[in-house]
């Protein structure tokens, strides 16, 4: 996908004048949950130095007990890897209300201090939200478009639902109360107005799903308030974190028939939305980084994606692991993985028309750990100018 150089004049004219890449410094202090005596320590916020900015490979943990077993969070100990970006769900955070358990996140962070290797997080509402939060709030039933419960019916919030969100809100608060202070956390997720991730993506691929929106009220405009409101708040509650936003977009318009030209000026127009109110902590990216063929192929960001590069921070998240014949060809080469993954990096980090390629890479830590994976993922370090332990 290519913008026109005039459209690329206009927006590069727009991000500058809200990016501003100086390097300020900023003090906070770090909250020390192992030992709440100990001394705190300075952070830097941020985006307030090219070190501070989320770069190079992170390792994926994805949710579900199997995503927190020792092997994965040793992980973290790849000399290859500089970053972790954990997925976990709210529900399994805080299943009862204002009593959030944060032994995983503890964990977590612990692991990541002791590597040491900067933290995403990234915590997903929409269906994996508690019960809890979805009493009183406006409901409907909808069929997971992918993921590991891809298919199975369940309970989804409205994207605007003020008594959801205000809940989520309400989470977030305690979440930043937390962990907002420690230096290893980098970025977050932004969510909230979504559905099974961090993705602003919803369940329309069919025409009665898309019908089923309309009649619970979606509208571009009451779509966006919501997202509008979400990004204030991240703004507020993490100051000393980048925020990322995957997948940016109108959902029922992706799967609407108004044309590529629509949907590119939806995504710029969600991107320049937020870049007014994060300016410099913006992260942009796409989690379906791929170079084979899945059974059902999504939007390819990638070039929409790396046309940001240079500009405000850029990533991508693999679509999934290499390991085995049916993942290793969708993403690049059946039955060896290590040349899917090596196709899959070479996609990713390909240089836009200015030279400039993305700031960070995420790769799931079954990849991670493989053996046969290693001089794959010291090459993809190679890239960022990382490519010795």
């Amino acid at each position: 996908m290519r913008i026109s150089r005039l459209r690329c004049v206009l927006l590069g004219i727009s991000l500058l004048s809200c990016l501003s890449w100086t390097s300020l410094p900023a003090r906070a202090q770090r909250q020390d949950h192992a030992d709440p005596a100990r001394q705190r320590r300075e952070a830097v916020r941020c985006a307030s130095s090219d070190d501070a900015t989320p770069n190079g490979l992170a390792v994926v943990i994805p949710p579900g007990e199997k995503g927190y077993q020792s092997g994965n969070l040793e992980a973290l100990n790849n000399p290859f890897v500089s970053g972790v970006a954990v997925q976990i769900d709210w529900r399994d955070i805080e299943p009862v209300q204002g009593k959030p358990d944060w032994s995983k996140l503890d964990a977590l962070f612990a692991a990541a201090i002791a590597s040491p290797k900067w933290v995403q997080l990234d915590i997903f509402p929409g269906f994996f939200s508690p019960e809890w939060a979805l009493v009183g709030a406006q409901t409907d039933l909808f069929n997971l478009p992918y993921g590991p419960a891809h298919g199975t019916v369940a309970k989804l919030p409205m994207p605007w639902d003020p008594v959801y969100l205000d809940r989520w809100f309400a989470f977030l608060k305690q979440l930043s109360e937390r962990y907002g202070n420690s230096p290893a956390f980098r970025m977050i997720g932004a969510s909230g107005p979504t559905s099974v991730s961090d993705e602003m993506t919803l369940p329309s691929d069919s025409p009665p799903a898309v019908k089923k929106w309309l009649s619970d009220g979606y509208t571009p405009a009451r779509y966006l308030g919501a997202w509008e409101k979400t990004f204030h708040v991240y703004a507020d509650s993490f100051p000393n974190q980048c925020v990322s936003l995957a997948a940016p977009g109108l959902p029922i318009l992706e799967r609407g028939e108004s044309g590529r030209p629509a949907r590119l000026r939806a995504k710029e127009d969600i991107v320049e939305r937020a870049v007014k109110v994060f300016g410099r902590r913006l992260a942009i990216q796409s989690n379906d980084l791929h170079a084979g063929h899945a059974q059902v192929e999504a939007f390819d960001g990638t070039d929409f994606i790396n046309s940001y590069s240079g500009r405000i921070i850029t990533g991508f998240e693999m679509r999934g692991g290499s390991q085995g014949a049916g993942p290793s060809q969708v993403m690049g080469a059946a039955g060896n993985p290590p040349l899917a993954l090596r196709k899959s990096v070479d996609k990713g980090m390909a240089a836009n028309s200015s030279g400039r390629h993305i700031n960070f890479l995420k790769i799931y830590a079954g990849d991670v750990r493989a053996p046969d994976m290693q001089p794959v993922l010291q090459y993809a370090a190679s890239l960022f100018g990382k490519s010795k332990p």
